[in-house]
């Protein structure tokens, strides 16, 4: 059904130019899945592919790098150390940066903006011939991944029909870790001075990514602007214009009519959203979501940081992995990690958001607490150590991921990107920032009390979060996202 203009009095240029009913979500909901989702899928979920080749790559490169004819005068330490706290913040700046962006001009004006950022830092990156410049590009690189994060998330909420949402959304961020598998698994070949010289691998490792990237890049040209973001945004013709395209292309593909949309929406037509409004929006006008929001992040950051920042000097340390080894292992780890949600995903569409969270939180943390309890009595080898981390993980990553879904969601179309910035730099810096600051000492000590009490604080934040969900979580499941947060433009129907 086309959207209907109806005219409305003068506004400021911020205010409603006109005020328009539409069936765009409607029409969006009710689509099949068909090949035109497998392209926004591929163009938009690509990507976290790249931030785990990325982050993995940085971690497994480190010892190389420091060592003499690396063509980089730098030390392990600061690699681990100042470079990862660069991307930590680059990514938080960005995020914020690009998402306020994203709400005001466009999905896709800014995932391909946020790419291209992205793609520019890691080429040169590869070229670092001195330690500020691979340090200032490092954070350039964050400041692309963060920008996607926000741009890349609300974009493919918008566009993929509600009963595919949450499944969606969780194998898309739970793809982070096959980059996480890729990167552990080539570096061992491309750090191999049998194969590349000292000064080339670790820059090939780098331009790997470019050239993924590149590829990501044209098939993203092909992924539209949100449709749900130009008819609140003066474009109403252009969405009914898109969705007549892709209405008769599935038709074509499936040789059958579409039923028709049920449900329309009036709204006033903004250009734009001030941050004041934002702000107020998600914290005044939903303080639980907001609570929500923040416990589900911060439980996640600190469950991977009291296991990721640790897990190899545990591993060297108390099971006498040799160091060189210890990439089998995370390659183990992080399948277990995207199983997670490959295999959970559909029953956040079909159980639902509230017990699927919720119990994916509570189940990691309290395996966590069965995995601090065995570590203590001695009762662990190193494979038996890694089995339990892919059971506790296996929970948790479906967990960590229904996380940046739930943000997604919860909140007006209007406040998006930026709602998602906001929970993903809150994360991210509590990951990356108190993280390090509460974990490292603790796992790298060499005293198994300090490893288990790392093992409890994470566990305990993971179910403090899973109870808040039990109580806050939003049913979302099958719901349109107009359905769940009313749009702030939203009017009565003339």
């Amino acid at each position: 059904m086309t959207a209907s203009p109806t005219p409305a009095p003068a506004a400021s240029p911020h205010g409603p130019a006109r005020t328009l009913t539409t069936a765009v979500p409607a029409r969006l909901d009710r689509l099949p899945w068909s090949r035109w989702h497998w392209m926004i899928v591929i163009g938009l979920g690509t990507v976290w592919i790249l931030d785990g080749l990325e982050v993995t790559t940085v971690g497994n490169i480190a010892g190389r790098l420091s060592e003499d004819g690396s063509g980089l005068a730098i030390s392990s330490a600061q690699i681990t150390g100042i470079s990862a706290a660069l991307y930590v913040a680059g990514a938080c700046v960005g995020a914020l940066f690009f998402g306020w962006l994203t709400d005001r001009y466009g999905r896709k004006n800014l995932f391909m903006i946020t790419l291209v950022v992205y793609l520019s830092a890691t080429a040169l990156t590869a070229l670092s011939f001195q330690t500020w410049w691979f340090f200032l590009f490092r954070f350039l690189t964050g400041f692309g991944i963060g920008g996607e994060y926000a741009a890349i998330n609300s974009a493919i909420d918008e566009l993929i029909p509600s009963k595919y949402r949450g499944r969606v959304d969780l194998i898309i961020n739970g793809s982070y870790w096959l980059g996480a598998i890729g990167g552990s698994l080539l570096s061992i070949v491309l750090l191999d001075t049998d194969i590349f010289p000292k000064n080339l691998g670790w820059r090939l490792s780098f331009a790997l990514g470019v050239v993924l990237g590149l590829v990501i890049l044209l098939v993203r040209r092909h992924v539209p602007e949100s449709p749900r973001w130009q008819f609140i945004h003066g474009r109403g013709d252009e969405a009914d214009a898109l969705l007549d395209g892709v209405e008769r292309e599935i038709e074509e593909e499936k040789g059958a009519q579409l039923p028709p949309a049920e449900g329309e929406i009036t709204i006033h037509q903004r250009k734009s959203i001030g941050f004041g409004l934002i702000a107020k929006t998600v914290f005044r006008d939903y303080p639980k979501r907001a609570t929500l929001g923040l416990s589900l992040f911060i439980g996640q950051a600190f469950l991977y940081n009291a296991i990721t920042f640790g897990f190899g000097a545990i591993l060297t340390q108390f099971f006498d992995v040799p160091s060189g080894r210890t990439g089998y292992y995370f390659a183990v780890i992080a399948a277990g990690n995207f199983l997670g949600p490959l295999l959970l995903g559909k029953l956040f569409d079909t159980v639902g958001r509230r017990i699927m969270i919720s119990s994916t939180y509570l189940v990691s943390g309290l395996l966590l607490f069965g995995t601090a309890w065995l570590f203590d009595r001695g009762s662990l080898n190193a494979t038996t150590m890694t089995a339990c981390w892919c059971a506790v993980l296996f929970f948790a990553s479906a967990g960590a991921s229904s996380a940046y879904l739930t943000v997604s969601e919860i909140f007006p179309m209007e406040t998006r990107a930026m709602a998602i910035a906001f929970f993903y730099a809150l994360g991210t810096a509590a990951g990356g920032i108190s993280g390090p600051l509460v974990f490292a000492d603790l796992t790298e000590s060499g005293v198994v009390g300090d490893t288990v009490l790392a093992f409890r604080i994470g566990a305990a934040l993971m179910c403090a979060a899973g109870v808040v969900a039990a109580f806050l979580a939003v049913r979302a499941e099958r719901r349109s996202l107009e359905d769940i947060a009313t749009p702030l433009s939203a009017a009565a129907a003339p």
